[in-house]
């Protein structure tokens, strides 16, 4: 069945980096849009960042444009998002999803229009 798992989240101090990685099994990954979002304590879950089923285009939050990058690699199955200049707002649990439509673009997508979700990976920013 299909599976996604995140992996790399951790502590980090205001300023720093984290890179986390999301491996996709179970379904034709290479042909699907993936989703980044994340959810803060007591907030719901937002979009953070898409890359294009073919890695060729990226859509961003406004809240993470040029801080953050997502990048695939279908050689492993893996997508991910390359976190720099974080800050304590950045904290939350960052989960990524699979479009549910087969080659799609990048867009601004909501929670609907996401298929498979990983079980998260926390990351806390101190300040």
């Amino acid at each position: 069945q299909a599976q996604l798992v995140e992996s790399g989240g951790g502590l980090v101090q205001a300023g720093g980096s984290l890179r986390l990685s999301c491996a996709a099994s179970g379904f034709a990954f290479g042909r699907f849009a993936m989703g980044w979002f994340r959810q803060a304590p007591g907030k719901e879950r937002s979009f953070v960042g898409a890359i294009k089923w073919s890695g060729t285009s990226t859509t961003y939050a406004d809240s993470v444009k040029g801080r953050f990058t997502i990048s695939r690699d279908h050689s492993k199955n893996t997508v991910y998002l390359q976190m720099n200049s974080l800050q304590p707002e950045d904290t939350a649990v960052y989960y990524c999803a699979s479009h549910r439509v087969i080659y799609s673009s990048d867009s601004l997508f909501d929670l609907d229009d996401m298929r498979y979700w990983g079980k998260g990976t926390l990351v806390t920013v101190s300040s």
